[in-house]
């Protein structure tokens, strides 16, 4: 999977040998329901950033339907990629390399991208770029903490929390775990991972939407849950969730239990009933704003919402500084469509705090999927030589670490 034309390995050659010159990566994202691309300059300037998003066309379903989210990316992937390049002022030609995220996702998504970005790149006579999209969160942190001029220090725990996935992982600096491995010139050291935890069932963002799905709060579900979770009524949850337990490894997740737990109560008390019928008919208007939805919760709904996400920010939050301090971290990252929950985001930041760790979060944008991630994740790729050929192929399941 390593062969290239002679004339793309020049091009390669060329870049390679001139510090000076900046390495524009164009970037295509299409794991999921996002069809996105991107052009970052270096692994760090975004010079344009393109999403498309699929939100409507699965809200109907309550979730993303693969078959449909093929369909929408060989829609959407020739614009999205034509406004990212005319947004950064570039032609293809000037484009130095292509990244494309090969996996973890839905087999038929990653396809469109993977085969759009090998027809790109075969045309073009430019390097092909393998990206896993997992790392790409990874990346958006140090994107953003790139613009402030203060970037995580190394190691770090990252937390990648989603729709999809819920995982921990040790981030390493490679050239200090293998000294004897040289940065190539002008790159950034690459990074290395360790697993530490995952979610043994199912993903936070996934019990998000589950909830909101069984609550009349249509979907997706962790933005309106987000913000009726901040509605301050002042009346006791009528249900207490307790801290969620799993034996084995400290570090695993599980929210399949929490979910089920909300069901169970809901069902107990059929005065729920009524008003999930009526947000429902909101729904089917088409009226889905938190505006709209607000006055249909009564304050014993909005309690209950938010004692769900405080028992999933606690557990979250408490299992990532537990691994960092175990692992005596320098900093905790956390990316991925859930960080961009202001109740995550600020007990993050306050608990960390009280522990001397700092906690670094992409913005709300690079959060949820995106291709400026994944041009990034690129850039030490690139660098380092590693490049795939047409033979590339999706991986639904591939591993991080």
């Amino acid at each position: 999977m390593l062969a290239l034309p002679l004339e793309c390995l020049q091009v390669c050659d060329a870049v390679a040998q001139n510090k000076n010159m900046s390495v524009r990566i164009l970037g295509i994202e299409s794991s999921c329901d996002e069809t996105a691309a991107a052009v970052v300059a270096d692994g760090r300037e975004i010079l344009s950033s393109v999403v498309a998003s699929q939100i409507d066309v699965h809200r109907k379903y309550g979730g993303v339907v693969p078959e449909l989210a093929s369909r929408e990316h060989l829609r959407q992937i020739v614009p999205v990629v034509r406004e990212a390049l005319e947004q950064a002022k570039m032609q293809l030609a000037d484009i130095d390399a292509i990244g494309v995220t090969h996996g973890p996702g839905l087999v038929g998504a990653l396809l469109v991208g993977i085969t759009y970005g090998k027809t790109l790149a075969s045309a073009l006579q430019k390097p092909l770029v393998p990206v896993n999209h997992l790392e790409g969160h990874v990346h958006a942190v140090f994107l953003e903490a790139h613009k402030s001029g203060s970037e995580p220090k190394l190691p770090a725990v990252c937390l990648i929390v989603s729709g999809g996935h819920t995982v921990l992982y040790e981030v390493t600096n490679a050239v200090s775990a293998q000294p004897e491995m040289a940065v190539p010139q002008g790159g950034l050291a690459p990074f290395l991972y360790r697993k530490i935890g995952q979610t043994r069932d199912d993903a936070a963002g996934e019990a998000y939407d589950k909830v909101a799905k069984l609550l009349g709060l249509g979907y997706p579900g962790g933005p309106i849950l987000d913000r009726l979770a901040a509605a301050k009524n002042g009346v006791p949850a009528p249900v207490k969730f307790g801290s969620i337990k799993t034996r084995g490894n400290p570090y695993d997740f599980s929210f399949s239990g929490l979910k089920t737990a909300v069901l169970y109560h809901v069902r107990e008390h059929p005065e729920y009933a009524p008003e999930i019928h009526r947000r429902e008919e909101s729904l089917a208007r088409g009226e889905r704003k938190y505006e709209q939805l607000l006055p249909l919760c009564s304050s014993q709904t909005l309690a209950l919402v938010r004692e769900f996400q405080n028992a999933v920010v606690r557990d979250l939050v408490d299992r990532t500084l537990a691994a960092a301090e175990e692992l005596s971290a320098e900093s905790i990252l956390v990316s991925g469509g859930v960080a961009a929950n202001s109740q995550l985001r600020a007990t993050f930041e306050d608990r960390a705090k009280s522990k001397g760790l700092e906690v670094f979060f992409p913005s709300r944008a690079l959060s949820t999927d995106n291709a400026a991630m994944i041009a990034a994740a690129a850039y030490s790729r690139f660098k380092s030589g590693i490049f795939a050929d047409t033979s590339l192929n999706a991986d639904p399941s591939l591993k991080l670490a």
